[in-house]
């Protein structure tokens, strides 16, 4: 999806109007009829759009009638979404947006919601349903820049990667070309990336990966992507680690038929960290990050992991498995560990990581909680309801602790009971950890199985602008 100010003598016909209210559609090239008859039909709730057909091209009205909330900002981005199916619907390829008088916010999110509203994943199909697919958007707006628009599209390439890689199966996918393709994209942008192999993953002593990968006949990767900018403003990194399970089966703990194809978004949490350090590195964002990124699958392989073995961690912690389908925590936990050499300031993880948290929050929120990082947390909130994925905050009381400690080792990795499924798997994290540290388990929002407006159907490489809204702030 390409995002540029517009250019006159591109000739471009068709046209989005965004006007803050109904008293801006004299200034817009309607005719009377039109206009009156946008004023006759409007209403706020259930009738703020109209569309035209002009035969040779299209027209498209929004008027906003609203405020600057994050509500208000998010129905941008749903309405930016509406007016690209309407325009894919008609078989067209492109439009100029234009917003006299439209604050540079509201342009922005109708903008994101339309280009992230674009994405589809048909290069399997031998025949796409949709001939033509809406690809550039020319924004005509004195309140936005041309620098604007590029961050922005930026971000959303990032974001079509991710999306792209979540939703290919593993027989395409495996943890080496995760790892390769993550490492490309990311040096083309200007990061460092270093990938490490089986060999050099033993000699780290990363147990728990490589217990976890002990069914496969894929060796895992572990990949460091690291952005330093010489006008960094941070002096202590801040490090994200994502959970990179390219296809998990559960294991001996073998996962129920349904659903279980979509066991491929398991790395939704590696591919969002991949995805911001690729946003941050093409933007050139002055803040010192590194990400972290284990990879495998969980397979029955013939020499995998069974309930009931005992591992023991590269910090010395023993841990005992009762459950082979909380693998997520257990790779997790190595990299956690790996995180210490940098001196972080801040860590934050981010997985696809139980499926208490969808029980919980449902598809509309992303399941949090923190040690020792209660400013970082706040700031991280206030993002999540800027770009509206919205971070939960979820209690972290000692008490829960207590659920998973082990009779034979130092700790299990599954809770005692049924109950807190998110805040017992934070809880075994957060031994591996001596740093201010953030947990985001995004099991509820990283793939959907119906069309959920600009996230779509499928990946939605959910946690990607979260970070990087939380992240670039730190750059101002």
């Amino acid at each position: 999806m390409l995002i540029k100010k517009y250019d006159a003598k591109e000739n471009q016909p068709n046209a989005i109007y965004l006007i803050a209210d109904l008293s801006l559609l004299a200034q817009l090239p309607l005719s009377q009829q039109e206009q009156d008859y946008i004023r006759g039909g409007y209403d706020a709730k259930s009738k703020p759009s109209f569309t035209f057909n002009r035969y040779s091209y299209f027209e498209y009205v929004y008027i906003m009638e609203g405020g600057n909330s994050y509500a208000d900002m998010e129905k941008l981005r749903r309405e930016g979404d509406n007016a690209c199916s309407f325009f894919t619907k008609e078989q067209q390829n492109s439009a100029v947006l234009y917003a006299p008088g439209t604050e540079p916010e509201a342009v922005l999110a109708f903008t994101e919601g339309l280009a992230l509203g674009s994405y589809c994943f048909t290069h399997y199909k031998e025949k796409d349903d949709e001939k033509v697919r809406f690809s550039t958007l020319h924004v005509d707006s004195s309140e936005v820049s041309a620098s604007q628009l590029e961050r922005l599209s930026n971000i959303v390439k990032a974001g079509f990667e991710v999306r792209d890689m979540v939703n290919e199966p593993v027989n395409v996918l495996d943890a080496k070309i995760f790892a390769q393709k993550m490492a490309d994209s990311c040096r083309k942008a200007g990061a460092e990336v270093k990938v490490f192999g089986k060999q050099e993953i033993e000699e780290l002593g990363m147990t728990a990966l490589l217990t976890v990968n002990k069914g496969s006949k894929t060796e895992p990767s572990f990949t460091v992507i690291e952005w330093k900018p010489a006008d960094a403003k941070n002096q202590q990194p801040i490090v994200l680690v994502g959970k990179g399970l390219v296809f998990d089966t559960g294991g001996i703990n073998l996962k129920p038929g349904a659903g279980l194809d979509t066991m491929k978004s398991d790395m939704a949490g590696g591919a969002a960290v991949f995805g911001t350090l690729y946003a941050l590195a093409m933007n050139k964002v002055a803040v010192h990050v590194i990400g972290l990124i284990p990879a495998t699958d969980n397979r029955l392989g013939e020499n995998a992991m069974v309930p009931g073995d005992i591992i023991r961690m590269g910090n010395g912690k023993s841990v005992e498995i009762l459950n082979t389908d909380a693998e997520g925590r257990l790779i997790l936990a190595d990299a956690l560990i790996y995180a210490k050499r940098f001196k972080p300031a801040l860590v934050i993880d981010v997985a696809t990581l139980t499926g208490a948290a969808v029980v919980a929050l449902g598809r509309f929120g992303i399941a949090g909680m923190h040690q020792d990082a209660p400013k970082a947390m706040q700031n991280l909130l206030e993002s999540g309801m800027r770009v509206y994925e919205r971070v939960v905050e979820m209690p972290f009381w000692e008490e829960y602790g207590k659920d998973i400690e082990s009779d034979i080792a130092d700790i299990r990795n599954i809770g005692k009971g049924k109950g807190a499924g998110t805040i017992t798997a934070g809880k075994f994290l957060a031994h591996f950890i001596d740093y201010p540290w953030i947990h985001l388990d995004i099991a509820t929002m990283a793939y959907m199985d119906a069309r959920e407006s600009y996230q779509g159907k499928g990946a939605t490489a959910a946690g990607l602008r979260l970070l990087y809204d939380f992240i670039e702030r730190k750059s101002r």
